[in-house]
């Protein structure tokens, strides 16, 4: 991979160095204006036991996104309304996320899907919220085809709308079983490639549970991009594909912030255009994420299995951020390969790099911010390695 001076690494596309530094020469003139948005989404495939580490259990895992938000935009507070799930190990990467649009002076714009309770904090509103969660991608009936046509058509409105580039987030349990599924009924094979917020990706569960939904989908030959998200998709997945083609509609500079369930999101898209040359149409999208999450050439494998058989250059960018040097287990965690990834945690902290904040401070910052926490219980793990 290379890397520019800042310690951002460049993977996926196959360009030569001068290519991809020009590439990233669009992100930093608009370094300072990007619009933010979190998608937060509920899923019934969230409930299926060991498919997700995003809460302890599954209980608790129907409130991570909702908490996840909260903390996005307040950080540490007494005033806090949802609770933070307990995890085995880490702390929810909306610390990171916090952290960062702090420092680079944005204020994310939330976007509640299937999550069954209006936040009282801002939000969009795009459907009914008694809609609630997207069904066990195992049923193989996800969502209504209306309601993704729905959440679709809003998104694209929002895209060609936006005067900003726009940069994607999510939270999401279970989000990676259901990118899994999206990218298996276009015959991607991906089940070992797919990462997950479990230390140990849970992948022959994933694999049975994607097999089952895909068998109960019983989708035809003339399936689309709509008909996959309706079938074992969620909520997520419909909205994002619109606000990214409307984006790219308009010609804004798109940053799809996570893993696999950006790519995910890649494909649906890739699959709906009907252009002979996609890579121009993605030119200028990326994929950024943390260091943590391409460690394993996992991420990396998925990115050249899309660009081979789509015929684009993808381009992944990796966040230099670290927690080498933190005193903290639940920080040092992430150098271990716990959580990884999420609420925007990668393209956030590549923002911030490119605005000039080095690793040390975002540190510096993300210590003080889990000092409060404890100090608030919102965090109950030990403070020490």
């Amino acid at each position: 991979m290379y890397s520019t001076e800042l310690g951002i690494k460049f993977f996926g596309c196959e360009a030569n160095k001068q290519t991809q530094l020009n590439r990233i020469e669009i992100l930093k003139k608009n370094k300072n204006n990007f619009k933010i948005f979190l998608v937060i989404a509920s899923t019934n495939t969230s409930q299926i036991p060991g498919i997700s580490a995003a809460g302890i259990n599954a209980k608790s895992r129907r409130t991570t996104a909702l908490a996840d938000a909260e903390f996005l935009l307040k950080g540490s507070s007494k005033d806090r309304k949802y609770k933070l799930p307990i995890l085995n190990a880490g702390v929810t990467p909306a610390l990171i996320s916090h952290v960062c649009s702090k420092l680079i002076n944005v204020d994310p714009v939330i976007v509640p899907l299937g999550i069954g309770v209006r936040p009282y904090f801002n939000h969009l509103v795009l459907e009914d919220m008694d809609l609630g969660p997207s069904n066990c991608l195992t049923t193989g009936k996800s969502m209504s085809k209306e309601r993704v046509l729905n959440l679709y058509e809003r998104g694209l409105a929002i895209g060609k709308a936006s005067k900003q580039p726009i940069l994607i987030s999510e939270s999401v349990p279970g989000g990676t079983t259901t990118a899994q599924a999206v990218m298996e009924a276009f015959g991607l094979r991906v089940s070992n490639l797919v990462g997950s917020s479990l230390f140990k990706a849970p992948r022959e569960l994933r694999r049975k549970v994607v097999q089952t939904g895909l068998l109960n989908a019983n989708l035809n030959n003339a399936y689309d991009s709509f008909d996959v998200v309706a079938s074992v998709g969620d909520p997520f997945q419909a909205f994002s594909m619109g606000l990214l083609i409307g984006a790219r509609l308009t010609n804004k500079p798109v940053i799809l912030s996570g893993g696999s369930q950006m790519l995910a999101v890649i494909v649906l898209v890739l699959e709906f255009l009907d252009v002979k040359n996609k890579d121009d149409y993605i030119k200028d999208v990326f994929i950024a994420t943390t260091g943590w999450l391409v460690k394993d050439n996992s991420l990396k494998k998925l990115f050249n299995l899309i660009n081979e058989k789509y015929d684009v250059n993808l381009l992944g960018l990796a966040s230099p951020l670290n927690f080498k040097a933190s005193k903290y287990k639940e920080l040092k965690d992430y150098e271990l390969g716990h959580v990884k990834e999420g609420v925007g945690a990668g393209g956030m902290s590549i923002l911030a790099f490119l605005n000039g904040f080095k690793n040390n401070e975002i540190v510096s910052l993300c210590q003080q911010n889990l000092e409060i926490m404890k100090g608030l219980g919102q965090i109950s793990l030990e403070k020490d390695c």
